[in-house]
């Protein structure tokens, strides 16, 4: 019996609840020194001076820098398609363009005197008007890179014209803003350098792409490969943020070289907020036209992305949402453009789902604005509209080839697990009982691409002579559950105990190369890597057993059962793992083992069908989510457990940009959200027990049928939720409330509509 589609426990977390993971943070590094950033407190300014006298001569401090002790060129934007003309400096030069940029570094004996250190340097600014609107920057009235004459960093023209909603009884359109989100993860950015004596680097860092990150240094600091090692020690959470190598991180592993000794910068939670990348950003023009009877015909969506200070992967995250524009529906006319353009604001990056959450956002709030105003059921809507199972692989007029899905099933099992027939009946209950607290009922139906970026991932399998197995992987967990997962897939595969097996990662001299963990890729290219490799393994292992029964290679069979081989019909004279390692090892052949490089021949797209139920109080505009129900398919379900646990988390950050969070800056180009006391983090208060689903329909991507995971629960919440407390609104009036649902916006929408 295969061991695949069971509850199997983490085998990482014995670990986490007992003595605690490592983090770069705790790394044992003798003589370390600590690095200390000085950074901007205004968003757009010349820098007419730097001092720093004082900072040099402060206890503790072993080198203050600036940019015009740097050599380095600065970094132009990580994707080609960007203006490449706009580039970061490692520190800033003559101009800062968002608060929290780093102006000065200083090397302190200890953290502690760093930050004294640091409140003594004195930078003067010469402020400039600061742009934060995406509408007035797209106007390029200030322009904030002078030698690219422009703001915009990148666009995609729209294709669509004047005749472009002939035959459409109805066209409903809105502006929707999809919020500035920091991604907050537990574990801030962190990393530490130390030069070797024969000249080689040692790199600890928090991110989850080491060999990433390794590329990232040997092209800044202009170093050959081989001369770098990099190692990701446990990292607290990722989300995204941390798949991009920062010029603060790089910058450690320069200082190191400069004053000769280990350096380790570890940011604060300030710092974080203010300068790790942020999610998300894009405000939204949707048009969606159809007839009176419920059928979709055309939609038309227009993004303006803010891409920060310094445009990097999130300027081109549109691309995404253009690519996943018409949702899980069969619309037969669909046009999406976009223009990207930068602010004086904290660069935007990859955050959960990046791009995907934010076509789900918009198509959703469209399907609901247009079922109010034809006056039919949005259950009922979706229905006459979504994709036919028969139909797939499903090409759609967005441009995306969805490989498998049953978009109506997941629909049908929402609505019957959550008795959605009963809500509808007690909302309508509460309107007739006149009271002020209104029940809302929010549908989201949505599909997403997993592993969009294409690529494959590298895993190999190894069996030691003592028959336990060792795998490594090119992915780099951060809490998804990989080392489970893929001893789930070895031991499946080889007939032997989950426990036998040793999985290694994040450490680029272990792991011969690999692309990382983001955009839910790694069970379907990494998984499946290591699903091949060890298929490998044992096709190697017969040819070693076939020599030492003295059999044909095509007669030995494994028994799975005992992890033993033996000749077919023969299961008496046997040799196991052990025998085979052993007997590999003295042949002279090197020991059995087999590598990987699982390119798969698209991406897949999970899909899924989630409900909110709120309540929300008309008089104070207060919003409560009594339940969250939520079925989701990501093909074949490897461990039920780790899935659950991929939802569960992906469903509490969705719920929180639906509710709570946002990054808040004001007109000069201060943020305001520069902690957990002032941003909105949403806690187990705020949530009720998760009502979770599963259908399975696997995707012919990959041998194991697995579609990515990690982002569908942040995809499907956010709109259902929005949805809800529009629904719980709609009889007064409402027709969109802005994220997050606050109850100020909740108040301010009641008031407009009673102006």
């Amino acid at each position: 019996m295969s061991i695949l589609g069971n509850r199997v426990l983490r085998k990482e977390d014995p670990k986490f609840l007992t003595s605690g993971g490592q983090y770069v943070a705790d790394l044992d590094l003798p003589g370390v020194a600590s690095v200390t950033y000085v950074r901007s407190t205004v968003a757009h300014a010349r820098i007419s001076g730097i001092e720093t006298d004082e900072a040099r001569s402060a206890p503790g401090v072993i080198d203050v820098v600036t940019s015009a002790d740097i050599g380095l060129a600065p970094l132009p934007p990580d994707v080609p398609l960007l203006n490449q003309s706009m580039t970061r400096p490692f520190l800033a030069t003559d101009m800062v363009r968002f608060v929290g940029e780093p102006v000065v570094a200083i090397v302190s004996e200890t953290r502690e005197q760093g930050v004294d250190a640091a409140e003594l340097v004195v930078i003067d600014y010469e402020p400039l008007d600061a742009l934060i609107d995406l509408e007035q920057s797209r106007r390029d009235e200030t322009i904030l890179f002078p030698e690219a004459g422009t703001n915009v960093a990148f666009a995609v023209p729209s294709d669509a014209d004047e005749s472009f909603f002939d035959g459409c009884d109805v066209v409903v359109s809105e502006r929707v803003v999809n919020q500035r989100v920091a991604p907050c993860p537990l574990e801030v950015r962190a990393a530490a350098a130390r030069w070797e004596a024969d000249g080689r680097l040692l790199f600890n860092v928090s991110t989850q792409a080491p060999h990433g990150a390794r590329d990232a240094l040997v092209k800044a600091l202009e170093i050959p490969p081989e001369k770098v090692r990099v190692v990701a020690p446990d990292v607290g959470g990722g989300f995204g943020a941390k798949g991009s190598v920062y010029p603060e991180e790089i910058l450690v592993a320069w200082l190191a070289r400069r004053v000769g000794r280990p350096c380790r910068w570890v940011e604060t939670r300030s710092e974080s907020m203010v300068a790790l990348g942020h999610g998300r950003a894009q405000t939204q023009w949707f048009e969606m036209g159809g007839d009176r009877h419920g059928r979709i015909l055309a939609y038309r969506l227009q993004l303006l992305q803010d891409s920060g200070a310094y445009p990097a992967f999130g300027a081109v995250l549109p691309f995404m949402t253009k690519m996943m524009a018409s949702g899980t529906y069969d619309i037969a006319k669909v046009d999406c453009g976009f223009t990207s353009v930068t602010t004086n604001t904290t660069p935007v990056t990859a955050y959960r789902g990046a791009g995907r959450p934010e076509a789900a956002a918009v198509i959703e709030r469209a399907v609901d604005r247009y079922a109010i105003e034809i006056g039919m059921d949005p259950a009922d809507v979706r229905r006459k509209n979504l994709i036919s199972k028969d139909t797939f692989p499903f090409q759609t007029a967005a441009g995306a080839l969805y490989d498998s899905g049953d978009y109506e099933g997941a629909l049908e099992k929402l609505l019957e697990v959550s008795g959605y027939a009963a809500l509808r009946e007690e909302k309508a209950e509460r309107r007739r009982s006149g009271s002020t607290t209104h029940l809302g009922i929010g549908l989201a139906a949505y599909v997403e691409i997993t592993n969009g970026v294409p690529g494959g991932e590298f895993g190999s399998v190894e069996v030691r002579e003592d028959g336990k197995i060792l795998v490594r992987t090119g992915t780099s967990p951060h809490g998804q559950g990989h080392v489970t997962a893929w001893s789930m897939i070895a031991a499946d595969a080889l007939g032997v105990s989950v426990d036998d097996v040793e999985v290694v990662h994040g450490d680029t001299d272990q792991v011969a190369r690999g692309v990382g963990t983001f955009g839910s890729r790694s069970l379907q290219t990494g998984g499946a890597a290591v699903s091949q490799a060890s298929a490998e393994v044992v096709d190697k292992a017969k040819g070693v057993a076939a020599q030492l029964l003295e059999a044909d290679p095509a007669d030995v069979v494994l028994d799975k059962s005992s992890g033993s081989f033996h000749v077919a019909g023969t299961p008496a004279m046997s040799r196991t793992w052990a025998d085979l390692a052993g007997a590999a090892a003295q042949s002279g052949d090197g020991p059995l083992s087999a590598e990987a490089d699982f390119v798969p021949e698209g991406p897949s797209y999970p899909f899924g069908c989630h409900m909110a139920v709120v309540e929300v109080d008309s008089e104070t505009g207060k919003v409560k989510l009594l339940r969250m129900i939520d079925v989701d398919d990501a093909g074949t379900i490897l461990n039920p457990l780790l899935a659950e646990g991929q939802i569960h988390g992906g469903l509490a950050q969705g719920i929180a940009q639906a509710l709570l969070e946002e990054v808040v800056y004001d007109d000069d180009g201060n943020p305001l959200t520069t902690n957990l006391a002032d941003y909105a983090f949403i806690s187990a208060a705020e949530l009720p027990s998760f009502e979770s689903q599963f259908t399975e329909t696997p995707t012919p991507m990959n041998m194991l049928g697995a579609k990515g995971i990690g982002e569908s629960g942040t995809i499907g919440s956010t709109p259902a939720v929005q949805n809800a407390v529009v629904d719980a609104l709609s009889h007064l009036g409402v027709r969109h409330v802005d994220m997050p649902v606050t109850p100020e916006r909740v108040w301010r929408a009641l008031r407009e509509v009673h102006a």
